[in-house]
Formats: C-alpha cells, structure tokens, sequence
C-alpha cells in the first residue's frame, strides 16, 4: 500500500507562549546596546534600547488619546521606522494593528476600515504620487470644523483618530509628534498595566487577503501565531544577533512584517530597511554600508539588482543568506543570486497570510535544485496533508489540495464566520493550492485551485507547464490561460513574450514539449510578441481575450 501525503513538523524545540510585547522586553535587555533598526533613507541607527524608548512612548501616546486593549488602529504607510515602532507599541497596549496596502485607493481604504471597524488611522503624507492627507481630507471633508481629538465621521462612526506620521497635521488630525508627546505625560505604569492584561492568543494584528478570491478578507491573527512563526523562520536561518536583514518588501505584507520584523526581534537580528520601498540601487548601496547578511525579495527583484549596471562596482560580500518568496524562481536566476550576490544559503519560503504566513520552508543544506523545485518541508509543530476533492488523503506523489493545520493557522476572518468556515475545516486550513508531496515531504506547488483548466477531463495545472515552458531559450516571458472548446471544453493558449531575434511558433514549441510533458499539457494555440500588450494598446491585448483567439481561427 502507498504512503499517504501526511506529514509533520519537528516537535524538538517547543513554542513560545509568550506575547509579543514581552518577548521583545527580553531581548532589549539581552541585547540593548546591539543595533535594533537601521533605516537608511531616514538616516536612523537605533539599538534596542533606543527604540525601545521609541516604542514605549508610542505606546503611552496611543493610551493617552484613548484608545484601549483590542480597538483596532489601522497603519496606511510605506515602510518606515514609524511602522516598526506603531507595530510593536500596539503589541504591548493590547491593541489591533491593522495593515493597509499603501496602494490602496480610497474606495478600498474606506471598505476596509469599515471591515473591521477602524478606531484609528496612521498614514504618511505622500509617496511618489499618492497623496494620502489629501486623500482624507476629500474623503471626510468635516475634518476642517473637527477637534484633532474628537473626529465624529458618518461614512466610519468608529473613527476618531486620523494620526499623520509627519510633522504638522493640518486641521483635525494628530501628528505622531503630538501623539508621542501626550504619552509623555502619561504615568508610565499604564502601559505596564496595559502590557500585562495582554495575552498570547489575543488578536494583535488584521491583514487582508485575497485567498478567497472574491475580495480582500481580514486575517486575524494572534501573537502566538506571528511570534512564533517568526521564531522559526529565524531559526531556519540560523539567525543570530550578529546577522543584518536587508528588507525591502513591503511591512504591511507578512514577507516584511514576520518574515522580516519578527523573525529579527525573535533573535536579536539587526532590521535594515533600505527605503520606503523597493529600489535596487537604494538596496546595493544600503548591503554595502550596513554590511548586510541577508536578503529579502521576490525573483523580480532579485533579477532587478542582479541587471543593475552597478552590482559589479557594490560590495555585497557581507551576504549569506535570504528569503526568496512569492513565485516560482527560475534555476538560472537562483544560481545567479548565489553567487552575483553571495547569498549561496539564501532559502525559500511558502505560505499565505492565514498561515502567519510561512508553513513549509527550504533548508541551508539543501541542494540548488531542491530550493527551485520545491518549497522545502513542512516547518515544526505543524502538520500537513494533500486532499482530493473528496477530502480524502492522496498517496504520495499525487497532486492535491495542501492543507495545514498546527499553531499559524489564522483565529478566522474578522467578524466573518461565514467566510472562515469556508477555508477552516475541523482545525485545518484549506489553502487552495494545488501541490504533492515526495517520499522524503518535500512539497511542490504546482498551481492553485483556480489557475487550473480542465481539459478533455484531464486536470492542466498552469504553475507546472510554466515551470517547463519557460525553460524555452526563446522564452523571455510567458502566460497560460484556458480558452473555450467545443470538443475538449478547454484548451491551453500560451502568449510568450519572445526575447530578441527569437522566433517560436505552436508547432515547435510542441517539438520541444514532446515526451517532456504529458501531451495534453502542450498549448494547442501560441501567440508571440516582442512586446506585451498593454492598457494603451488596447486593439492587440484584445487578442489576449478567448473570443479573439476562436475567432481568428488559430
């Protein structure tokens, strides 16, 4: 009889019952002359102790306007100090951190303030073209008549707070200055008093996510699902205090909050963000002068430094190790990244924010080839299964629906039962990616439940046929879709973006598929351009639509 796809994480060292609040006092006392933070663009260099200080004013602030235990203070920024401090002073208040996509537009801000109705809003006054004062100020025109302190909103009756990071606010909101100087005058055993009423499986931070696929739901997640997780991310690392993380993905996703944040105070590890946002030059000079270890991003960015005309005039010697995350990563682009970027252990990590988010994770001994076709193993105290459509357990190496269950699983979405009974099932999260497991539980993620055509019956999973196609030399870039068939249902059309004096056509594409993959996983239709169709191009991505392709007769 065939092993089942059941495995189960590593029970060795045992979870942290702790909060987050009072781990961090911890290691602030271990370590508070050790670099804490060092953000570049804001020309900051903090030890522990210094933003310690940092965080236990913030936090006397946020009581002080009166905000409490469990009301929720929604953060719409890039990364910033400003973002670490407001994390890690709702930690020790009880209060809920809620992540804003600083993307977001004010239809969206509105819709997700009032999903988990928002006491609260931190913001920053512009990036690039996004001017997010002014956006409020459109948005809640009464500001003009409103006391900083007594914000009354009909469109979000729970808001009272608009808080600018900057210096001044104009009329009716705070700037972080004015909250950090009111917690000033508060007696500090307040926020003691606060701290220790906290405890681990409270809920501490709402992100939203796509997983659902219809709109973005609100994780909610406790400090004894992000501490942990960022515990063992770190140790997978082997992240000590003498380690420097370089992040500059987003603080608001998990990759930069727990991935980055957490797994750097879990172990003492310096943070490092190189600016607001990703810029690969900002991100080489930044490794360089702060002799960075690690590395964070997702292949597109790594791609972006690794072209850079200056990584060859950068010392990057300092790096070891990384995460890499967020899609599939080309062989060629990882054997590139560990040795144009000296990060020969740099690891990757799989997950999803209703996981806290990091469930399976590669290994530094692991082989080049392991880490670009697997997501490593399952990762320690939790357990994973790989389930057909009857909910059954598949024999190994059949691919399935990945489902986790242990310690990161998410509390639910906020206030939505409806929506969690939908992804969490008798304890277990049903994640919607499609994935098998080997004999040895190394996991591969062949695509999700929804980017899967059925052809002639026979189930196509996008993510695996890119994974082979894209090794083509004329390959640069590539997107698969189902288009309508009479006969078969659906049939594969891939439309590559072709690099520089290649041609491809369907027919040898299919001669270089043949006995590679199975012939039914071969694109019946290819469409090749030197260049994508966009938005402005509107007559040729038309072409890119089902209807067009039937009726063109390819």
């Amino acid at each position: 009889m065939s092993r089942k796809s059941y495995v189960r994480g590593s029970t060795e060292v045992a979870l942290t019952n702790d909060t987050i609040g009072d781990y961090f006092d911890r290691v602030v006392k271990t370590h508070a002359n050790h670099d804490a933070l060092v953000s570049s663009a804001e020309n900051i260099h903090w030890t522990w102790q210094e933003l310690h200080a940092q965080v236990q004013q913030a936090a006397a602030g946020l009581l002080a306007i009166g905000l409490k235990p469990q009301d929720r203070l929604a953060i719409w920024a890039n990364n910033s100090s400003s973002w670490l401090v407001t994390q890690l002073a709702c930690a020790k208040t009880g209060i809920i951190l809620v992540n804003i996509n600083p993307s977001a537009r004010p239809a969206e801000l509105l819709e997700q303030l009032q999903a988990v109705q928002a006491s609260a809003l931190l913001f920053q006054t512009q990036f690039k073209s996004s001017h997010y004062t002014a956006m409020l100020q459109a948005l809640f025109p009464e500001l003009e008549q409103q006391d900083a302190t007594e914000l009354q909103s009909e469109t979000i009756p729970s808001l009272r707070y608009l808080i600018q990071i900057e210096d001044p606010a104009p009329a009716g909101m705070l700037s972080f200055a004015q909250l950090k100087a009111a917690g000033s005058k508060l007696d500090p055993q307040r926020v003691t008093e606060a701290q220790q009423k906290v405890q681990p499986h409270d809920p501490y931070n709402i992100q939203f996510s796509s997983a659902l696929g219809t709109f973005a739901a609100p994780v909610t997640l406790s400090h004894f699902n992000l501490l942990n997780n960022g515990f063992f991310i770190g140790q997978q690392m082997h992240y000590t205090p003498n380690d420097r993380v370089c992040i500059p993905v987003p603080l608001f996703h998990c990759f930069g909050m727990v991935m980055g944040n957490m797994a750097c105070i879990a172990h003492g590890a310096t943070m490092v963000y190189p600016g607001q946002s990703f810029e690969p030059l900002q991100v080489l000079h930044t490794i360089a002068t702060e002799r960075c270890t690690a590395l964070y991003g997702v292949p597109a960015m790594f791609v972006g430094l690794l072209d850079h005309p200056q990584l060859e005039h950068t010392d990057v010697s300092s790096l070891r190790t990384g995460i890499m995350a967020g899609a599939p990563c080309p062989i060629d682009v990882m054997q590139r990244v560990t040795t144009e970027l000296h990060m020969p252990e740099v690891l990757i990590a799989y997950g999803m924010t209703e996981s806290s988010p990091v469930s399976f994770m590669t290994a530094l001994s692991d082989p080049l080839e392991l880490r670009v076709s697997t997501v490593g193993q399952v990762q320690p105290h939790i357990d994973a299964q790989i389930i057909d459509e009857h909910n059954d357990v598949v024999p190994i190496g059949t691919v399935g629906q990945l489902c986790v269950r242990g310690y990161p699983v998410m509390q639910g979405y906020w206030q939505r039962d409806d929506l969690t009974q939908q992804v969490i099932k008798d304890q277990w999260l049903y994640t919607g990616d499609l994935a098998r497991f080997d004999d040895k539980g190394y996991c591969q993620i062949v695509g999700n439940i929804k980017d899967m055509i059925i052809r002639g019956g026979e189930n196509i999973y996008l993510a695996e046929v890119h994974s082979f196609l894209r090794q083509h030399p004329a390959i640069n870039e590539l997107i698969l879709f189902g288009v309508p068939d009479a006969r078969l249902g659906q049939e594969l059309c891939a439309a590559v973006r072709l690099h520089p004096s290649h041609t491809l056509d369907a027919d040898s594409l299919r001669q270089y598929s043949q006995g590679q993959i199975a012939h039914y996983k071969i694109p019946r239709y290819v469409l090749c351009y030197t260049d994508f169709p966009t938005a402005e191009n509107q007559s040729t991505k038309d072409l890119l639509s089902a209807d067009a392709i039937i009726k063109l007769g390819l």
